[in-house]
């Protein structure tokens, strides 16, 4: 999705996150089938990382405004977004939504719960129309979480998403590569080809990888001047 003007810098932009976990092995050896105990979790969700990955490119327009855009945005050292659509607008939302955590943490004393940002976050998107959409994954207590959102608020748990212009290029890949239980490093990889896959078609995604890693240690963030870097 992308509202923006011509004259508005945008990230018509793919992004992509993946639920995957890092005790791989207790996790095969234990007979999971990617489910915690709660009926309601989506397949593959009780994972404990996850992962958010992006392309790198800005357009303004038809011109390449930036070939070093930021598109995944930590929030503190367990949760991370991933945007496409307008850059004032993500811009604004990451400072809404990282001073509510600031907040609720210092009135609290206890981290911000994925759970939590993602309901801030849509109710802020309900009350103003921020020009964007996103996903959200962090890693909670129980699990991670990955959420996807629309323009207009609402709010799916997924174990996998893409979304942006490059974003049904990059479901293929994903749908065909991901697993419940997949690891870190598998994910890595998968969403880097999800990232590659969409860069080849959609003219508005390219320029490299933005990978970022979300697990209970912190956030590992890492840039590369091609996906293949990461994909292979």
């Amino acid at each position: 999705m992308d509202d923006t003007t011509p004259n508005e810098t945008s990230l018509g932009t793919t992004v992509v996150g993946i639920v995957a976990r890092t005790d791989t092995f207790q996790h095969a050896a234990d007979g999971d089938t990617g489910r915690d105990d709660a009926a309601d979790a989506p397949r593959g969700a009780a994972g404990d990382a996850v992962v958010l990955a992006s392309d790198r490119r800005a357009s303004l327009g038809r011109m390449v405004s930036s070939k070093d855009a930021q598109k995944v945005h930590p929030l503190g050292d367990s949760a991370a977004l991933a945007f496409t659509g307008s850059v004032s607008g993500a811009q604004a939302l990451v400072a809404d939504l990282d001073a509510e955590r600031r907040l609720y943490e210092l009135r609290r004393g206890r981290t911000m719960s994925t759970t939590a940002l993602a309901g801030y976050a849509a109710s802020a998107m309900r009350r103003q129309p921020y020009g964007v959409q996103h996903l959200l994954g962090g890693v909670d207590a129980d699990r991670a979480r990955l959420f996807t959102f629309d323009a207009g608020g609402s709010v799916l748990e997924q174990p996998f998403a893409a979304d942006g212009s490059g974003g049904p290029f990059a479901y293929g890949t994903l749908e065909d590569g991901y697993e419940a239980g997949l690891s870190v490093a598998d994910a890595e990889a998968l969403a880097a080809r999800a990232v590659a896959a969409a860069s080849e078609r959609d003219t508005a995604s390219g320029n490299g990888l933005q990978s970022v890693t979300l697990t209970a240690a912190g956030v590992d963030a890492r840039v590369y001047d091609d996906p293949d870097a990461v994909a292979s």
